[in-house]
């Protein structure tokens, strides 16, 4: 399965939340979402470890899930290039809207090193 299609679901994306704190049993998870069965957890957690997402050990008479975050890497990729590209564009916006101020601004008079603008907070000795 896509990792993309794996955590378009919310409970599944919950699932990887939950063990990013650290391995659970099938019946922990399934105690975390009341709402839902037994089975419809397992059949979440057999879309997850397809994808990648999620990996299972079995310790005595327990099978312990775990999130493998190797899989996230294809969801980092395409959320940096989104990024990239949305920096781009304000950045390129920020660049015209420069260009465009610089344009409309009148030239100022430049003054030589021996003309000083006058203050007039300055006292006179």
């Amino acid at each position: 399965m896509d990792v993309f299609a794996a955590v378009a679901d919310p409970v599944r994306r919950r699932i990887v939340v939950l063990l990013g704190d650290g391995p659970l049993t099938a019946g922990a998870l399934a105690a975390a979402f009341p709402e839902i069965s037994r089975p419809a957890v397992s059949r979440h957690l057999r879309v997850l470890r397809e994808a990648g997402l999620v990996a299972a050990e079995t310790v005595g008479r327990e099978r312990y899930y775990r999130a493998d975050h190797g899989a996230l890497r294809e969801i980092d990729r395409w959320l940096a290039t989104v990024r990239r590209q949305a920096w781009d564009q304000r950045l390129d916006a920020l660049g015209t809207e420069v260009h465009r101020t610089r344009r409309e601004r009148p030239a100022e008079p430049r003054t030589t090193g021996e003309e000083r603008p006058t203050d007039s907070r300055r006292s006179a000795g």
